[in-house]
């Protein structure tokens, strides 16, 4: 596709309904299953990774997602949302995002990712603060057959197997199921544990099992979407304080979501109707030791909700869009079990229903100036009422160049965790928690000066305030998630190029600039500089071989004692081509870490450690059977 083809991708994650990039009141970013395939990613986080302002975080247990800035050690990816086929993945326990191999979907059967760098509360309400992640999925009609997919990775000794099968019929009815495995036994890895004074090798203790299925179905305006995964990690760092290296300590989740969806056109196609009710169930589990005495951690939840949306274009030049949702989390759970010391057991049960309405204008004043706007009204019982607006001047000075002014706040909600949590020995409760919020406001120019070529330029600035963070309760002296005055300013800007060539090669490049303090003092983990490249090119010398190459640079970032872990450039390798002599079959090689760099993330205030060293030089072979 050229780049003018890329441009004119329909996003759904805007607006939540279809509209053109350009069109769209944000900064979309679009990765395809395309890019998926030739850089042989392995999890959502490393293919957001690829994206302009975007720095991950990695500490043995999690993939944390890092946007323009802001990416706090021990957070839980709860200021970014997460959707698949508009439905939210986002647990009712922690708010937690899955970015990593926690994420309940395979990434293969991804057909487009939409990374939106905004504020999206106008929209999704809680938890679109710094970042919309729209997934859209694969169908059978795309599948057209069965696939069949098996990996080999070097270091943590890790086969990976998918199985999907996908058909459109005659009468119009499109059906896709997968199943997908991985086990890793992990690497043996150092580490050293802080005050404990223990230091060793965390042998066989770096462990990891995925279990996924996916199922999706449609037939004329109702569809539906199934979702399960699955992951046990077992842990080699000692998290939240537990007793180093002492095998059998794990952390589990499981997630399933589910929705029926009905999605049709009246009124001489003026009206589009979309209804949908969704459910969700997750289950953590930490199984950890502390002073020899083992416990179990638990963090269940259940929710459903339904969600209606109204879309108009009878008034000329403009869609007018109308929604309510609501969302029921009847059973939030929070046990402590100490099996040799039972008197510190605790069992805590929460729910809370949230409702939301919100509705938005897309004008079109004339051909090259349009307006949106919008507002959503969120209500709980626990911060009571909330507005989030937001507004938009797209401006097509010419047929080559866009500007985008853009405004927005949002906000998120305490979890139950900071909220209700308390055990009477590390944590006490904090019911009176209120929302964080966040403005931002962003300007966009983008500059096709031909049809192969994209030019971007983005500058941007983001306010939070009643910041939400640890602290320590004035009366028992434990910790407790406090509201802080602390508010933290971001600014920077973005530059990025995207130019295909017509032998199909393709490359990829963005610089970032971004400076996030609070009081005058720098984030921990908020790099200043970001690089990235990737390019793609097929290999004359071999027919169908194609390279994936891509270059990432990460600034220094500041740690939780002062310190600061050193710039490091990051590059990963995928030679990807069809096998000739069998049809339906590809193969991969996958080189991570091409160059065995050595670098560090920090950590949180619930490690033993500042900071982790991160996986070497990795090996992936990989055969895919298409029939």
């Amino acid at each position: 596709m050229s780049i003018e083809e890329l441009m004119n991708i329909r996003v759904v994650g805007a607006s939540k309904y279809e509209q053109k990039q350009q069109q769209a009141a944000a900064a979309v970013s679009v990765i395809t299953r395309m890019d998926i395939r030739t850089y042989g990613w392995r999890t959502l986080n490393q293919a957001l990774a690829s994206l302009p302002g975007i720095h991950t975080t990695y500490d043995y247990q999690y993939e944390y997602l890092g946007t323009r800035g802001f990416s706090q050690p021990g957070d839980f990816n709860s200021r970014v949302l997460i959707t698949i086929n508009g439905n939210r993945i986002n647990d009712a326990t922690y708010d937690q995002s899955p970015t990593g191999r926690d994420f309940p979907l395979d990434i293969d059967l991804i057909e487009r990712i939409e990374f939106i760098p905004w504020s999206g509360s106008t929209i999704y309400g809680l938890n679109a603060m710094l970042g919309v992640v729209n997934i859209i999925t694969r169908k059978g009609a795309d599948v057209k057959g069965a696939e069949l997919s098996a990996s080999y990775q070097t270091a943590e000794i890790m086969p990976q197997e998918r199985v999907t099968l996908g058909k459109q019929f005659e009468n119009g009815a499109d059906a896709l199921i997968s199943f997908s495995g991985l086990q890793s036994r992990g690497a043996n890895r150092f580490f050293e544990f802080g005050d404990s004074g223990i230091s060793g090798v965390a042998r066989h203790m770096d462990g990891e099992n995925v279990k996924q299925m996916f199922a999706r179905g449609s037939y004329g305006p109702l569809s539906f979407d199934f979702i399960y995964g699955n992951r046990k990690k077992e842990d080699p760092t000692g998290a939240y304080l537990s007793d180093p290296l002492i095998p059998g300590q794990f952390q589990r989740d499981r997630r399933l979501n589910a929705q029926i969806q009905y999605n049709d056109n009246f009124a001489n196609d003026t009206l589009n109707v979309l209804g949908r009710v969704f459910l969700g169930q997750y289950r953590y589990e930490n199984t950890a030791v502390y002073g020899s005495e083992r416990t179990l951690s638990t963090g269940p939840s259940d929710w459903h909700g339904a969600e209606l949306r109204l879309l108009s274009t009878a008034i000329t030049d403009h869609k007018l869009m109308f929604g309510v949702e609501y969302q029921n989390n009847t059973d939030i759970k929070q046990t402590f079990q100490n099996f040799d010391n039972p008197a510190q057991n605790i069992a805590l049960h929460n729910s809370v229903l949230r409702i939301g309405a919100y509705i938005q204008d897309e004008w079109r004043i004339n051909d090259v100036l349009s307006v949106t706007a919008g507002l959503r009204y969120d209500h709980n019982k626990w911060i009571d009422s909330v507005f989030s607006p937001r507004g938009g001047l797209i401006w097509q000075a010419s047929p080559k160049v866009t500007f985008k002014a853009l405004y927005s706040r949002s906000h998120r909600a305490p979890n139950s965790f900071e909220r209700n949590y308390s055990d009477g020995t590390y944590q006490v409760a904090n019911p009176g928690l209120q929302s964080e919020m966040t403005d931002t406001a962003e300007i966009v120019a983008d500059y096709l000066p031909l049809p192969s070529m994209n030019l971007r330029a983005t500058v941007y600035q983001w306010d939070m305030h009643n910041i939400i963070a640890a602290g320590a309760d004035p009366i028992s002296g434990l910790a407790q998630y406090q509201q802080t005055g602390k508010r933290v300013l971001a600014k920077g800007t973005e530059l990025s190029l995207d130019k295909t060539w017509d032998f199909g090669s393709r490359l990829r490049a963005s610089y970032g600039l971004q400076n996030a303090e609070q009081h005058d003092s720098h984030l921990v983990n908020s790099p200043y500089h970001l690089g990235k490249i990737n390019i793609s090119i097929p290999i004359p010398l071999i027919t169908g071989l194609h390279a994936g190459y891509e270059l990432q640079y990460y600034g220094k970032r500041k740690t939780l004692d002062g310190t600061h872990t050193d710039s490091n450039v990051l590059a990963n390798l995928n030679l990807v081509t069809n096998v000739p002599q069998v049809k339906g079959l590809e193969a991969s090689l996958s080189i991570y870490n091409l160059f065995n760099e050595n670098y560090l993330h920090p950590a949180a205030d619930s490690n033993w450690q500042n900071a982790f060293w991160q996986p070497g030089r990795t090996v992936r072979f990989r055969m895919d059977y298409r029939f």
